[in-house]
């Protein structure tokens, strides 16, 4: 084997073309190993545990600087690397020169050419994203700030401006949103209704929404704030304007919450605001304490999924019901007593990797329930927080759409790599028993991550040996996002894995799996 680096200085590059870059480069023959990745620390100490960068070259490497790395079986597979990516650029640089007339490049000649545009979606590095945002609305536009690692100051102040101007700011970290039918972000295909959902927090609207359609319900709107939103340093401003749109659009009929709890602070405005607004709220504050205490319009749920079928319950007139299993108690205990067989000695925790933040932290919940605390990058308690996120330790539910796992690389909804890696690692490890996962679609996500999971589910068992895993997954989607749900849970089966309706029953399948241990 040899290697190959190469390092641009100043030559950024957005993360998903980068992706793209590293897996043409993996296609060609005899590469083992590659990857085209801006120098953040993360990156690079990916790299040199990859051995595709020499530990000495990093030192010299910024931020801001593209590193090229690539294993190979000899010279003659580096130079067809390089052809292959000589190309990936030369594509690049033909688009990006494309129809000038739809091109812009500063937010105001964007302005200018389209006329009096009123929505704008930002997507850049955290540091230059807040300022483009702030264009944006000063132009009348309502924005979906998508970037991540936005200082804190720079949302209050981008907030302000919004409230004080009756304009959306969602984000900044703001995945999902969905605008009059038109889905933004990760968003999914769901039919359109008489219920609109506020969120601080982007799979967990998506996993309502989908949930609300395969019961039979629409969207009328799906509004997504950012996570920091509902913080007593940002007050929920974002949150409470969001849900005065909702009490004045006629098509929401019904009004639904998603986020972790409030600060108290922000609770008590939000309950507030809601009471006796004259339509029927369901509030879902996952891990709070308690049911917040307001007026008889507000039902509490305590999982997604029941949030969802709340939703559709008020909207088609019923009484709301709370549901475990939808699928039939004897199917349950089966496959449990199935993944329970194969289990050896020494097997006796959870491993979950997830690519959505709140799906994560619901299944946390649920499992402390049934397990007891769970260690996590976004752990219930801080006493339960990974001193070093690389090692599991006990049971363990991993965040990996973190900050640390996204700097300079893309979301684990786009990319997969990570995950798949971090699977294999944990089948390594003789104590898990159980590893748990979500598999997200939708707009922007992966075109078939099922099948990236599948063939990963199928190398950690060939690294478990005779050593048995239970592979329990939920698939957050609908049959019309382009992946098709179906198709996408048929392929999991296929492989092994027990897959679930919700995330929260997938949860509790995991909880059971190891209460039988």
């Amino acid at each position: 084997m040899i290697s190959y680096n190469e390092i641009r200085q100043n030559a950024y590059y957005d993360s998903v073309t980068l992706m793209l870059f590293s897996s043409r480069l993996s296609e060609v023959p005899g590469v083992s190993e590659a990857a085209v990745m801006m120098g953040t620390d993360h990156n690079k100490s990916l790299m040199i545990n990859s051995g595709i960068l020499k530990s000495g070259d990093a030192a010299k490497i910024t931020p801001n600087d593209l590193v090229i790395g690539i294993l190979a079986e000899d010279q003659q597979a580096v130079d067809a690397a390089l052809v292959a990516l000589a190309e990936q650029f030369e594509n690049k640089r033909q688009s990006a020169s494309g129809d000038e007339h739809l091109r812009a490049r500063t937010m105001d000649s964007a302005v200018k050419k389209l006329g009096d545009p009123n929505f704008a979606i930002v997507s850049l590095p955290g540091k230059y994203a807040g300022a483009e945002a702030m264009k944006a609305m000063e132009n009348g536009m309502h924005v979906l700030l998508f970037s991540d690692n936005v200082p804190l100051e720079k949302e209050n102040e981008l907030k302000d401006y919004a409230v004080e101007h009756n304009l959306l700011m969602m984000g900044p970290d703001c995945g999902t949103a969905i605008i009059n039918g038109v889905a933004l972000g990760f968003a999914n295909v769901v039919r359109q209704g008489n219920i609109g959902v506020v969120a601080a927090a982007g799979t967990g609207l998506q996993e309502v929404t989908v949930v609300i359609d395969r019961l039979g319900g629409g969207i009328s709107q799906a509004l997504g704030t950012g996570g920091r939103d509902v913080k007593e340093a940002v007050g929920g401003k974002m949150m409470l304007l969001a849900l005065e749109a909702l009490k004045n659009d006629p098509r929401s009929e019904v009004i639904g919450i998603v986020s972790k709890p409030p600060a108290k602070s922000v609770m008590e405005k939000i309950i507030a605001s809601l009471k006796d607004c004259g339509k029927p709220v369901v509030a879902c504050f996952l891990g709070a304490d308690g049911e917040p205490a307001g007026g008889e319009n507000i039902v509490s749920a305590s999982t997604l999924e029941d949030a969802a079928a709340f939703m559709v319950d008020l909207a088609q007139g019923r009484p709301v019901h709370r549901t475990e299993f939808t699928v039939p108690a004897e199917q349950v205990d089966a496959m449990v007593a199935e993944a329970v067989s194969g289990l050896r000695p020494g097997q006796k925790y959870i491993r979950g990797l997830y690519s959505g933040g709140t799906l994560c932290y619901e299944a946390m919940l649920l499992l402390r329930d049934a397990v007891g605390e769970v260690n996590s990058n976004i752990a219930l308690r801080e006493e339960f927080m990974l001193k070093n996120v690389e090692k599991s330790v006990g049971n363990t539910l991993l965040d990996m759409g973190d900050d640390y796992f996204t700097d300079g690389m893309p979301h684990p909804m786009i990319d997969v790599r990570l995950r798949v890696e971090r699977i294999k690692r944990e089948a390594a490890d003789p104590g898990t028993a159980v590893i748990l996962l979500d598999c997200v679609l939708g707009y922007g996500c992966h075109a078939d991550p099922a099948g990236a999971l599948a063939q990963a589910v199928a190398e950690a068992r060939a690294i478990a040996g005779e050593r048995e895993i239970a592979f329990v997954a939920s698939v957050c989607g609908t049959d019309g996002d382009f992946q098709r749900r179906s198709e996408q849970e048929k392929k999991l089966r296929e492989a092994g894995v027990i897959v679930m309706p919700s995330n929260a029953q997938a949860a509790r399948v995991a909880a059971r799996i190891l209460a039988a241990i």
